[in-house]
């Protein structure tokens, strides 16, 4: 049966109840596909988001919407809602961007859909059965079947396409155009949405207000509503401990606006799955370690950013159209692609940490009239203030090149609290090889059409000259046993109290997002996440008796 996009999934929190055999705490990827595989299977789920709900439409479509959904927060300092869409966490080593909101990281990423290359799983710093027991495969077929990864038939035809490959003539290499979960036909999907085409309006990464993107609030989500799953918004989940019973105690914090009420919540469930992102889910862990759970000595470890970079051309010679135009569209007739329409994959037989993939990207159309701004500190006033006349589609700003590339890092970051907030230590993060590789393919790229390479246009204010990552990975690690990682392949959380090597696990709780992951995959990681979110699914059944079925 067909659905409207507007459909509400999350319920008022004075509706919770105080049992449930299964809580959730996140919506991305990993809680979106635990929800849906459990609310399927006949248990009673509660889903806790600490952002809002959006629905098709909701979207920030203008600068002031937009910096009304930012949040952002350093070591002394923070600003913005809580529960605020784009979440920006500002480091002294590295910077971190992340979603917030029911559908977690889908709602504002490209939505690029790739499989690592097989040397990735091949590395043993993963779980033998990873690579053994052949449900990963089995778990990628169902991510595949639900997000629905597709190449737009058009990317070729678009501005940024034809730049890049125009850039790329310096490397002999040809872009290509990459899966999405993006719906580039009218359907109706797994769920049962109806979703309208991409109209190639560039705004993939402000949130799609076509309905076209197949996010986890169009895809998993419904999927779990239909089947009894109680979703709840700006529930922030403050700890987890465990009760005499061998129930679990899950304590909330509300961020809604209903002062009528007690501002912190509990709940108590057979089974936790903590699926609330590296950031989200780490720190939970730390904070209930604090406070007497029995975890891993590795909790914090094996964080890395994917091997990630953001960065510009400015002053290209050749049209490059890297600016959204949103929808409904601020250029009539103007096209801009997806936020990803092309991508450079740039191989190595030999040495896999050499590896990249650049792809060419599009900002936002609500950050449009900021980017002339984002460029004065690095001295092109002259340009920028020619744009703030002329508009971001004319001028300067219609030459500009954006850039997503990912890669692969030596995963050495590490994540404390510090004041009950958590705290990124990585010293040596800037001078990891790979990001003076990405500088030279870039370098070499935006010189091939005329432009100039800019790594970080606000290098002169707050945010410094510490990389950045929208691809944070690790923190709470799968690995063999409790001395080698947080969780086991089957995502249950290792019992901290037990002899080192043990395989001791806490029955009940789980940790299902990027945070399981050891290292870096060297592509865009919602694929990943999902497939090992299905594979747990799979793993569950076979445990409990269950049919999880697709």
């Amino acid at each position: 049966m067909q659905q409207p996009l507007t459909r509400r999934l999350t319920s008022p929190l004075s509706t919770l109840k105080t049992r449930y055999d299964v809580v959730v705490v996140g919506s991305g990827y990993g809680g979106g596909v635990t929800a849906a595989r459990l609310a399927r299977a006949g248990k009673s789920v509660c889903v806790l988001e600490r952002g809002r709900e959006f629905s098709t439409g909701e979207f920030p479509g203008r600068f002031p919407d937009l910096r009304r959904e930012m949040q952002v927060e350093a070591r002394t300092w923070s600003t913005g809602s809580p529960s605020a869409l784009f979440d920006v966490r500002v480091g002294e080593d590295m910077h971190v961007l992340v979603g917030c909101g029911v559908g977690g990281g889908s709602l504002v990423n490209a939505g690029v859909a790739l499989r690592p290359d097989p040397r990735v799983f091949a590395d043993p710093i993963w779980p033998d059965q990873i690579r053994q027991d052949g449900l990963l495969d089995q778990g990628y077929a169902r991510a595949r079947h639900w997000l629905r990864p597709a190449r737009a038939p058009r990317a070729a035809e678009m501005t940024k396409f034809k730049a890049l490959q125009q850039a790329s003539t310096s490397i002999g290499i040809t872009p290509v155009a990459p899966e999405l979960a993006i719906s580039f036909a009218a359907n109706v999907n797994p769920a049962g949405i109806e979703q309208p085409a991409c109209t190639n309006c560039g705004d993939c990464c402000g949130g799609c207000n076509v309905g076209a993107k197949n996010t986890i609030a169009l895809t998993y989500l419904p999927e779990a509503h239909t089947h009894g799953a109680e979703i709840f918004a700006q529930a922030k989940v403050r700890s987890v401990s465990k009760n005499r019973d061998g129930s679990w105690r899950v304590s909330i914090a509300r961020l809604d606006n209903d002062t009528s009420t007690d501002r912190t919540l509990t709940v108590t469930a057979a089974m936790v799955v903590i699926a609330a992102g590296t950031l989200g889910s780490t720190e939970l862990l730390l904070r209930s370690r604090a406070a007497g759970l029995a975890i891993s000595e590795k909790i914090g470890e094996r964080f890395s950013a994917n091997g990630d970079i953001i960065a510009f051309g400015y002053g290209a010679k050749i049209p490059v159209g890297s600016i959204g135009v949103g929808y409904p569209s601020k250029v009539p007739d103007m096209e801009i692609g997806a936020a990803v329409s092309g991508q450079l994959e740039i191989r190595d037989v030999d040495d896999l940490s050499r590896e990249m993939i650049i792809q060419e990207g599009a900002v936002p159309s609500a950050l449009a009239p900021m980017l002339p701004v984002l460029f004065v500190p690095n001295g092109r006033l002259l340009g920028a203030l020619h744009s703030l006349v002329s508009g971001v589609y004319k001028g300067p700003f219609a030459s500009l090149q954006t850039f997503f590339a990912v890669s692969h890092d030596s995963a050495s970051g590490r994540f404390s609290l510090r004041d009950d907030k958590l705290a990124l230590s990585w010293p040596g993060a800037k001078d990891e090889p790979v990001y003076a590789r990405l500088d030279a393919m870039l370098t070499k790229l935006v010189g091939n059409v005329g432009g100039s390479y800019v790594k970080n246009p606000l290098a002169g204010t707050v945010m410094g000259h510490q990389p950045a990552t929208a691809h944070p990975l690790g923190g709470a690690a799968m690995g063999a046993d409790v001395g080698a990682g947080v969780v086991d392949h089957k995502c249950r959380v290792f019992d901290g109290s037990a002899h080192s090597g043990s395989t001791a696990v806490h029955e009940g709780l789980y940790v299902i997002d990027g945070s399981i992951i050891p290292r870096s995959l060297g592509c865009n990681p919602l694929m990943t996440i999902t497939a090992l979110a299905e594979r747990a699914m799979l793993h569950f059944g076979q445990d409990h008796a269950l049919e999880i079925t697709d």
